[in-house]
């Protein structure tokens, strides 16, 4: 069965082109010949080979090697993902080698034996269309990010000095690789930050993979982060690599890294120390590059309780601690904020001329926003996409009356408001009970999702999607 793969051999001697077309074309879908190296570039310029057989001399009495040098610059300067194979004399081996260290792949010596040739073409086949894969992700990673932040309309704004600082945290990091801790509510950015941190670092053209850990399950994790083989659990059907190895040259993201239990630190922590990765069933190390951000919604009290967080990971994951101030400790900068989220969801939803009046402006200002960043943009999406006037109203954005006092007085007034046995003073509308049960249960679990969601009996999808139906 033929392989398939693309192969370009360049020679100038017809005998040679003739025979390793004829060997080739019984292995691989589709092989071409060339005698003169000059049409290399207009070759490549019409197609893609996932190998190419270059010769390294053309024209007799030629041994140096030069032509070789100059049209394997040549080829991977029109195609750094080419896999380029050396065809050379016995007596010019250490040509071949010194091509090698110039970018060639191989090298294949002449007179050569049918089965090596089959052999490294199938290798070289393979090494092709791994680098162009490999390139595709990047690509794609790339655009889905750009897409992705436009698509929220999601960016690092604000001028507050608590922002400053951390804006200069992150341009004096960020093209280190040194690891960083994120610190901060839900709903602040953390994951802008990190986002930021690989833009700006010297891995921003590689991959960025971000991972929940709080929604991955025990049973689940080594198999998503070292990968595993097939068969080495019920349901391991096939191959898989795991997150760390996927993101390898690139930045690993880490969310959520307070929920992690104690028994899984610890795995982490040997897989980062060690640098390399074995997958579930394999009993070969895997070495990886990444670079690892971290983040969490735990204080640093509890990060320092050994009981909840082992402190030989905490040491290894923050040589640079950022601390994203919540939006009521920063709301100098609400303005800025909400004149972006207001002018990004009037054009995404295709709205005539939309502001925000002064009167909002100071609602929104003085509002504790407990949801953070998340809860503002979400509340102007709604405002945006509800009201029926250019400006913007306090009644718009349904703060409930709470904008000249805090959460926790809100809070306070609803958890010791007075029961009444009169069926008529009683609240029975299910959408505000709903909101007030959330709102109690992120507070007293101070909005940390995973803890919150599991009280209340829910998935944390499902509180998620109560957060932003309710603008927490």
């Amino acid at each position: 069965m033929k392989q398939e793969g693309t192969i370009l051999i360049v020679d100038d001697d017809q005998d040679i082109l003739i025979a390793g077309k004829l060997l080739l074309k019984r292995h691989f879908s589709n092989v071409l010949t060339c005698s003169q190296p000059e049409n290399i570039p207009q070759l490549l310029s019409e197609q893609t080979f996932d190998a190419i057989l270059l010769d390294m001399n053309f024209g007799p009495g030629e041994s140096s090697g030069k032509q070789g040098y100059l049209w394997l610059e040549k080829i991977i300067n029109i195609d750094p993902q080419a896999v380029v194979i050396m065809i050379t004399a016995h007596g010019g081996i250490h040509v071949a080698v010194k091509a090698m260290k110039l970018g060639a792949s191989d090298f294949i010596a002449k007179p050569w034996q049918n089965e090596k040739v089959v052999a490294t073409l199938s290798s070289a086949v393979k090494l092709g269309k791994s680098r162009r894969e490999a390139s595709e992700l990047k690509k794609t990673n790339k655009v889905l990010a750009q897409v992705s932040a436009s698509h929220n309309g999601q960016q690092l704004l604000g001028h507050s000095p608590a922002m400053a600082t951390v804006l200069s945290l992150i341009e004096r990091c960020a093209p280190t690789d040194a690891n960083v801790l994120i610190l901060g509510e839900n709903g602040t950015g953390k994951e802008l930050v990190a986002r930021e941190l690989h833009a700006q670092s010297l891995r921003s053209d590689n991959v960025f993979m971000s991972i929940d850990l709080g929604a991955i399950s025990e049973s689940l994790f080594e198999s998503e982060l070292f990968g595993h083989q097939k068969g080495a659990f019920t349901g391991a059907r096939e191959n898989r690599v795991g997150r760390l190895k996927a993101a390898s040259g690139g930045t690993l993201f880490l969310d959520e890294i307070g929920n992690l239990p104690l028994h899984l630190q610890a795995k982490l922590l040997t897989v980062l120390e060690q640098r390399t990765v074995t997958p579930l069933g394999s009993n070969s190390a895997i070495p990886f590059d990444v670079r690892v951000i971290t983040a969490t919604n735990i204080s640093k009290q509890d990060l320092a309780d050994k009981a909840k967080f082992r402190q030989d990971l905490l040491f290894r994951l923050n040589t640079v601690e950022i601390n994203l101030p919540p939006l009521r400790e920063r709301s100098a900068d609400i303005e800025t904020l909400a004149n972006h989220y207001t002018q990004f969801y009037r054009h995404k939803y295709g709205k005539h001329e939309k502001s925000i009046s002064t009167q909002a402006l100071e609602a929104i200002v003085k509002y504790s926003w407990p949801g953070n960043i998340r809860a503002l943009r979400h509340a102007i999406e709604r405002a945006i996409i509800l009201s029926q006037h250019p400006l913007l109203e306090p009644i718009d954005f349904q703060l409930d009356g709470y904008s000249n006092q805090s959460i926790e007085e809100v809070i306070y007034k609803q958890a010791n408001k007075p029961v009444s046995n009169e069926i008529e003073n009683t609240d029975l509308n299910l959408e505000r009970l709903e909101k007030g049960t959330v709102e109690q249960a992120l507070k007293k679990h101070h909005f940390n999702i995973s803890h919150a969601a599991k009280d209340l009996g829910l998935t944390r999808a499902a509180l998620y999607r109560r957060m932003e139906k309710y603008g927490f």
